[in-house]
């Protein structure tokens, strides 16, 4: 993972092998591997960095999806951000502070949604968004999940 962000012009790329994994990674992993039988690198967001800086990182990662990696982004707004994922208009998802500017009422920080962005850029030039988890905790956080397939994935 890092050589290919090194390769795609991330000059600052490091690795820290003594935290482990966040809460944004473990619990959609937990609800959807709860064998914990798959592996897992976790790459950080970057919160002074906009929406499509993160879709470019994924972008970089896309050859690992050939390699079977699978990205989960953590929780989402729902309602539009659903409607545009599964409608395919990824433009507005990655300008969304422009095109959805009530977005900041549900995301005041974008820590949660660039790891979105980031599984989007993996997905490659023509991805497909579906909907393969969705529950609820204390009424107000979702654990919706998404997976994105290609053209030449389907």
């Amino acid at each position: 993972m890092k050589e290919l962000l090194k390769k795609a012009g991330f000059s600052k790329v490091k690795e820290d092998e003594t935290r482990g994994l966040d809460h944004g990674a473990w619990v959609p992993l937990m609800l959807m591997y709860p064998g914990a039988n798959i592996p897992v690198c976790e790459l950080s967001v970057e919160p002074r960095k906009d929406a499509m800086h993160h879709y470019n990182m994924g972008k970089a990662l896309a050859p690992l999806r050939d390699e079977g990696g699978l990205g989960t982004p953590p929780t989402t707004s729902e309602g539009s951000l659903l409607f545009l994922l599964i409608s395919d208009r990824y433009d507005d998802v990655n300008q969304y502070e422009e095109r959805a500017p009530c977005g900041k009422i549900a995301h005041p920080w974008p820590d949660h949604l660039y790891p979105l962005h980031v599984a989007l850029g993996a997905a490659g030039e023509t991805p497909k968004a579906e909907l393969i988890h969705h529950s609820w905790t204390n009424c107000t956080i979702s654990y919706a999940s998404y997976r994105f397939t290609t053209a030449s994935a389907e």
